[in-house]
């Protein structure tokens, strides 16, 4: 706490040099006291009234009372700090004597006290000098705001220049006015209320309509109350529509690469999870990497990471190809045993190598925070960026599969493995070079979930279901038909999450997509060619 009470006094001394233009207000040894000692109604009628003209040593003094700093001796308010008395009312140094010390009592804060403090110093950041600053603050007095605070609020209100601030501070003062004697001035509070996208005031609302006795300003509240419920259901279902395509972007990457190696050899790979697994640890020592030798360059520990999670997943795909697949083509319940074997192994050897314990993955300072569109509705950078990553990996594996010369052979043998050989493609290689690839994108799945998730050996498990789910409703080999199941299963999934809980539907989206297998089982997109008549 050293030097917080000096730093906070010039801070506040400086946001009210910019908003007082001349006026002279200063905290009095008597208000001091008042605020600090006697009867909990007299103090907080004390605080109120110095908040309303502040200068920097009154807020100083509150700041002084919420740190527990104020102390009580021979009935009068000293500020204790760093060992030294100041003078409550002007900050100067006190000489005190140390039996006077050693019988100073505590100025009482209890709950009631506190609560009004927080509310006043909140009030009081409205007139910082930086506006978000004043965001934040107008955005914590949301639901808490009183008429006693009227007189700062119109002062910030007349010194604001941020269109939004303003817009709070408007709300605010409606807030405040709600509580008015006046009913024309409650209706008129009600009305604008009803602007609002804050969750706060529809429980403000909702609680002044049960004290409310004016019929037409209960009538006002009524309609507000309406408006600001609407308002809030439609930045539920928004905010629901975002998770499930976040959801769907984890599970287009997850699925992306399992798609490509499923779609041309047949392999039903239980240890892609693992390789996603990869991904995110491979992350993680990139991260501790850039913290030892590159502290300066930490922000972009993340781009760095990106092809390091492709080539090392990638390698260990290869290598489970070339070591152990290729031996079992074409005997589908052998290679998902061998691919279970190797999930377990790829699992105990993380765990041999880093622990059984989850391992933590930082975000980037540009991936933290997000967009604020509603009271109720949030878009976080990490999931907006992740989903731009997964349409950037989609865009890259298209124009691999379609332009290239490797996308031609890739097809080529999707579609009809023999007569692909027969033209000369040599298959095996094919194989080994897809399932890379296929790997190598679940390494990238695995960086991403790294970013919004925790990174531990149990990581794949709980996506590589999901995963399958997707090819297999998508259509076998169908990059169209992935993009449209992991999307449409991520926004599915979280509605009816909002309706019957997290378990319910898991469970019902399962039986959802077995009911439309039975009735299609290529699924969205049919696979062209003779291979899917076969």
């Amino acid at each position: 706490m050293k030097f917080r009470f000096a730093f906070q006094r010039a801070l506040w001394a400086g946001a009210i040099a910019l908003i007082s233009a001349g006026a002279s207000f200063a905290l009095t040894a008597e208000q001091a006291q008042k605020m600090a000692i006697g009867d909990g109604d007299a103090r907080i009628a004390a605080l109120q009234s110095a908040v309303q003209s502040p200068d920097a040593q009154t807020l100083a003094f509150i700041q002084a009372l919420a740190d527990g700093l104020v102390k009580v001796i021979d009935g009068k308010p000293v500020v204790m700090q760093d060992g030294k008395a100041l003078d409550a009312s002007s900050g100067a140094p006190l000489s005190i004597a140390a039996d006077a010390l050693q019988a100073a009592e505590d100025a009482m804060v209890n709950n009631r006290m506190r609560g009004e403090i927080d509310n006043a110093l909140a009030a009081l950041k409205l007139l910082s000098v930086e506006p978000a600053v004043r965001r934040e603050a107008a955005k914590a007095l949301q639901g808490q705001v009183s008429d006693a605070q009227l007189p700062l609020i119109d002062k910030a209100l007349a010194q604001e220049t941020e269109s939004d601030i303003r817009d709070r501070l408007g709300l605010l003062r409606a807030a405040a006015l709600l509580s008015s004697d006046d009913p024309a001035k409650r209706q008129q509070a009600a009305v604008l209320l009803g602007q609002s996208t804050q969750a706060a005031t529809q429980t403000l609302l909702a609680e002044r309509l049960q004290v409310e006795i004016d019929p037409s300003v209960k009538q006002a509240l009524y309609k507000s109350l309406r408006e600001v419920k609407d308002r809030l259901a439609w930045g539920d279902r928004l905010g629901a529509i975002f998770s499930g395509i976040s959801l769907g972007s984890i599970l287009l990457l997850v699925a992306l690469g399992l798609a490509i190696t499923y779609g041309l050899m047949g392999v039903i790979n239980m240890a892609h999870g693992e390789l996603m697994m990869i991904g995110a640890y491979a992350t993680y020592v990139v991260q501790g990497v850039f913290q030892k030798y590159l502290p300066g360059a930490f922000e972009w520990y993340l781009l760095a990471s990106v092809p390091v999670a492709f080539l090392v997943s990638a390698l260990v795909g290869a290598a489970m190809e070339r070591g152990v697949i290729r031996f079992l083509y074409g005997r589908p319940l052998e290679t998902l045993l061998a691919t279970w074997g190797i999930s377990l192994m790829l699992m105990q050897g993380v765990r041999t190598l880093f622990g059984a314990q989850n391992v933590g993955v930082e975000n980037p300072s540009w991936m933290s925070g997000g967009i604020q569109l509603m009271g109720n509705l949030s878009l976080p950078y990490n999931r907006i960026i992740i989903i731009v990553f997964a349409m950037a990996v989609l865009a890259a594996v298209a124009l691999l599969v379609s332009k290239t010369r490797l996308g031609l052979f890739v097809r080529a043998v999707t579609q009809n493995r023999p007569i692909a050989s027969c033209m000369g493609v040599n298959t095996a290689r094919i194989d080994t070079y897809a399932f890379a690839l296929g790997s190598g994108i679940a390494g990238l799945a695995g960086c991403a979930l790294s970013q919004v998730g925790n990174v531990g050996p149990d990581l794949g498990q709980s996506y590589i279901v999901d995963a399958f789910m997707v090819v297999v409703l998508g259509g076998v080999g169908q990059l169209a038909g992935t993009v449209v199941a992991a999307l449409g299963l991520g926004v599915l999934n979280k509605f009816l999450e909002g309706l019957a809980g997290a378990v319910l539907a898991k469970i019902a989206v399962l039986l959802l997509i077995i009911v439309f297998i039975q009735k299609r089982p290529q699924g969205i997109f049919a696979m062209k060619g003779r291979s899917a008549e076969a």
